[in-house]
């Protein structure tokens, strides 16, 4: 038996959509943010990008699994092209690090996209990693504090990419333990309710 639970309000939306993840995706996530996590120091942020992989159902966008890749950023011409004269000139130098910032392969987003086509499911999205970096950045991060909310970069990947489901995962560390909170958006930067299917045990 399982239940869902709500993680993220709903903000007053104007429709009845909402995101439906699964535990074992959240899961899968939340994994491998760690990993980068440990490794983020005050000159690499260390991002962590997944695609969602489910199915649209009325009103519902369901992510049954998610899918990781290779971050293209710096190895793609058209992604060195688009931060050139594109991100950096709008987003500011931070994201002339090449760890700043994700940008999937797109030999792995045809590989994703096919592996959907053969699950009888389709791309609905992606999730991607906030860390508390301006906790663990450099000191003129300080000022910037990230959250589940999206940040103007994120506002213009989101709306390139089309993706009805952009959820971010915001993850910080605090007495020795991970502590994170999730928001889906639209990719207009609309909010979206989200919620996350939890066992629950059996009466005894």
């Amino acid at each position: 038996m399982s239940i869902v639970l709500e993680v993220a309000p709903e903000y007053g939306l104007i429709d009845q959509s909402v995101v439906l993840l699964s535990e074992r995706s959240l899961h899968d996530f939340l994994r491998a943010a760690k990993t980068e996590y440990a490794a983020i120091t005050a000159d690499e942020p260390r991002p962590c990008f997944a695609v969602l992989i489910g199915q649209s159902a009325g009103s519902s966008y369901v992510v049954e699994e998610i899918a990781f890749g290779r971050n293209a950023r710096c190895s793609t011409p058209a992604a060195t092209e688009e931060f050139a004269s594109a991100i950096v000139p709008r987003f500011g130098s931070a994201y002339e690090n090449p760890v700043r910032a994700w940008w999937l392969d797109p030999a792995d987003l045809l590989r994703i996209s096919r592996q959907a086509d053969e699950m009888g499911a389709e791309i609905l999205g992606s999730i991607h990693l906030h860390p508390d970096w301006h906790r663990l950045g450099p000191e003129s991060e300080r000022c910037r504090p990230l959250s589940e909310h999206p940040t103007p970069m994120d506002e213009y990947v989101f709306g390139n990419s089309g993706w009805p489901v952009n959820v971010v995962c915001y993850l910080e560390r605090r007495h020795g333990a991970f502590y994170y909170t999730l928001a889906a958006w639209s990719a207009d930067c609309d909010p979206i309710p989200l919620r996350v299917s939890a066992p629950i045990p059996e009466p005894r």
